[in-house]
């Protein structure tokens, strides 16, 4: 098992370079539902959390109600692969909701971008009623180079466990 100081770096290298991964939740009834969505992971030497710019949508609130857990996946062509497995959880407390608007447009692209110019309705501001985050808390990673794969096959995956 990797300490999570060594595999968060990689995670966040290989999520922050292909920048859009496929996060798969659960409905009421028990059945995956996948969408493509654009993380924000931070490090702090200790944590890593995920952000995800969003809208509350009743769906979205129904899911996480039913079970509020995330998988998060990244695949290059390159075989590089990272994969977060998570709780989450919508945000809507203002400075929360500021701090990551904020990280957004600091970002350089394509991992940054302005929230409030890409035309979501409700985007307006970082307090708008139409904008949330959801909030990812890893309870388990695995992070994969594809020349690591080339040389090893998967048995050199790197893996993480809470």
């Amino acid at each position: 098992m990797t300490d999570l100081r060594d595999i968060a770096p990689v995670f966040i290298d290989i999520a922050h370079t292909i920048v859009w991964c496929s996060v798969a939740t659960v409905d009421r009834a028990g059945r995956p539902r996948s969408r493509i969505l654009h993380p924000y992971w931070e490090w702090d030497g200790t944590a890593l959390v995920g952000w995800v710019a969003t809208s509350p949508t009743p769906m979205k609130r129904a899911h996480l109600g039913a079970s509020p857990y995330a998988s998060c996946s990244y695949w290059a062509p390159s075989h590089d692969f990272a994969i977060a497995e998570c709780r989450a959880g919508l945000v809507a407390d203002d400075a929360t909701r500021t701090r990551v608007w904020q990280l957004y447009q600091q970002a350089p692209p394509p991992l940054g971008y302005d929230p409030g110019g890409i035309g979501v309705p409700g985007w307006d501001t970082p307090t708008s009623p139409g904008f949330v985050l959801l909030h990812l808390q890893p309870w388990r990673l695995r992070t994969l180079r594809g020349e690591v794969f080339r040389a090893r096959g998967s048995g050199g995956a790197l893996t993480w466990r809470a």
